[in-house]
């Protein structure tokens, strides 16, 4: 292992410690939702960052800071206060949905339960997880084009961008294996978690996403990297 390999457990561990203790828990806890976008936001700041850090240590062997971290981390900070409304907007266009009769409530208990988490992750990663993912996907080619310079950034065109991405690979691996296999899975048991606890598990699954899709994207610039 190498002396950052131990600097992140080391933050990851802090981080665990800070959400376990009693006294910091209820304090986080309040905070959410007190104050849910602010909050949200530095939760997806933080872990997805942390997520991207892993994901280039894992294929690259070592620590790199990727080219433009500070945009890259600021981005995860706003899908974090979006990721807020989104899940309220899904968890309750379900329930909605439910009570209509317009989906099946199984009854009651944990039938219903696990209904509602299901097909709400079901929906909202159907629905909204691919265009966000896409979106992202660009927003992270961009910085990578513009070598992380704002004055970088500026020059480059939304079709050179989109040209840029390996769409195939996007497709196969991101929204056709780990939202199917992963996301719907893990989002299921996140909202089978009470509200005040989704928060929690939401900020863990950003440390994952972050690795995720900073994984796939690398996997695929791999793949496609011509021989020499």
């Amino acid at each position: 292992m190498k002396k950052y390999d131990f600097l992140w457990i080391a933050v990851l561990a802090a981080i665990i410690a800070f959400l376990a203790a009693p006294v910091t828990h209820q304090i986080f806890i309040s905070l959410s939702k007190a104050h849910p976008y602010l909050m949200a936001a530095a939760k997806f700041f933080i872990l997805a960052s942390m997520g991207e850090l892993l994901a280039i240590r894992i294929t690259a062997g070592d620590w790199k800071v990727p080219s433009g971290m500070g945009y890259r981390a600021v981005i995860w900070g706003l899908i974090g206060i979006l990721i807020v409304i989104v899940f309220e907007f899904f968890s309750s266009g379900v329930i909605s949905a439910m009570k209509k009769g317009l989906l099946p409530s199984l009854g009651s208990g944990f039938a219903h339960n696990l209904a509602f988490a299901f097909f709400t992750s079901a929906f909202m990663n159907g629905l909204f997880a691919p265009t966000f993912m896409a979106a992202h996907r660009i927003t992270d080619t961009m910085i990578d084009l513009g070598s992380g310079k704002m004055k970088g950034m500026t020059k480059v065109s939304l079709a050179t961008v989109v040209t840029k991405i390996d769409w195939y690979g996007f497709v196969s691996f991101v929204v056709g294996k780990t939202i199917p296999f992963f996301w719907i899975p893990a989002h299921t048991v996140t909202f089978l978690l009470p509200p005040e606890y989704r928060v929690l598990a939401a900020a863990f699954l950003s440390l994952a996403l972050g690795g995720i899709l900073a994984f796939a994207k690398r996997r695929t610039v791999k793949q496609t990297a011509p021989e020499s």
